[in-house]
């Protein structure tokens, strides 16, 4: 018994290395293809696309014209998804996100209400600049995002699965905007902040984007497929080293907890969703870089896109220029001691 037992669990580590190994490939092809559209930002790519492959969401914060929008459209393509875009503006009514009834007549004459889907029933919606809609319209979606279904008119319906908002914000323009508020902010698994392109590549953008034959992105993988992975990182390994870094990472970030940094700077900082988001973002970026388990690494690494949108500075802080990431660096210095 005892032999037979050793035997399964001898078959079911070379299935979960086989299937991890079949990732990485899928993982690489989709780096591949989304570089022949996107260039240079990879960080961005790479943080949008952990995003995903973790089953979350990701809000992108950049000033215009650096390709964000071009970022999810790629990512819609390679990875197969079904996708759709709202543009975001003040007028934007949720039967607007979600659908509406509308009455219809059979030939009988006899009336009824059908329900029309709106374009958030896709498998991947880009929400551009989400800031510009009101809190009553923000709100329908970020309820879609953390439900993955609607109601209308008491009539449940399921959005399609996998479903991922990707939604960007322009930090610059704060006139006739409506901040996001912090509890719909921590719905958003990484905040992936978008900078201006290096030189190398600002020049392949100049000569790869303004001829006449431009780069096509084509699918990679199917939403099956990405469902797929999304189980796989779930079932990774992580040990206890990398647990305990995680938990003291983000309680390092709380005022109160011990930490000087945070108790002269910080007014209000992570609750267990950055933990949790830190465990799925850690073992999908191994995976992302061709590792079978994540390391301390990988948590620091992505301590900035986790924790910048779930912390807020106190007075004295802002007025002595200092910013979020500021904090979060010399947190993750402290950690790595």
């Amino acid at each position: 018994m005892g032999m037979m037992k050793s035997t399964e669990a001898v078959l079911d580590e070379k299935a979960i290395i086989a299937s991890a190994e079949k990732a990485l490939a899928d993982i690489a092809a989709i780096r591949a293809e989304v570089a022949k559209v996107i260039f240079g930002q990879e960080k961005v790519v790479e943080n949008t696309l952990l995003a995903v492959l973790s089953g979350g969401h990701a809000l992108l914060v950049g000033v215009p014209g650096l390709a964000k929008t071009k970022l999810v459209t790629t990512l819609g393509t390679v990875l197969g998804l079904e996708s759709n875009r709202i543009q975001f503006t003040p007028d934007l009514m949720p039967s607007d996100i979600l659908g509406s009834e509308v009455m219809d007549s059979d030939e009988s004459g006899r009336r009824s209400f059908r329900f029309i889907k709106g374009p958030v029933f896709a498998q991947l919606l880009m929400a551009d600049e989400i800031n510009r809609a009101s809190p009553r319209t923000q709100s329908a979606l970020l309820q879609s995002m953390q439900e993955y279904h609607i109601t209308v008119a008491g009539q449940r319906y399921d959005l399609p699965a996998p479903f991922h908002v990707l939604a960007t914000q322009n930090p610059l323009e704060q006139e006739g905007t409506y901040p996001l508020p912090e509890a719909q902010l921590d719905r958003f698994l990484l905040q992936v902040d978008v900078l201006y392109p290096d030189l190398a590549a600002e020049r392949q953008i100049l000569l790869d984007t303004t001829g006449i034959a431009e780069s096509k992105p084509r699918a990679v993988i199917d939403p099956t497929r990405l469902t797929e992975i999304q189980s796989l990182i779930r079932q990774m390994p992580v040990s206890d080293k990398v647990v305990d870094a995680i938990l003291s990472l983000v309680r390092s970030a709380r005022p109160g907890h011990g930490n000087a940094t945070t108790d002269k700077h910080v007014a209000w900082g992570p609750g267990p969703r950055a933990g949790q988001s830190l465990m799925l973002t850690a073992r999908a970026r191994a995976l992302y870089e061709g590792r079978l388990a994540p390391s301390l690494d990988d948590v620091y690494a992505l301590a900035e896109p986790v924790l910048e949108h779930r912390m807020a500075l106190n007075f004295a802080a802002r007025a002595e220029g200092m910013s979020v990431r500021d904090v979060i660096a010399s947190l993750v210095k402290q950690a790595r001691g």
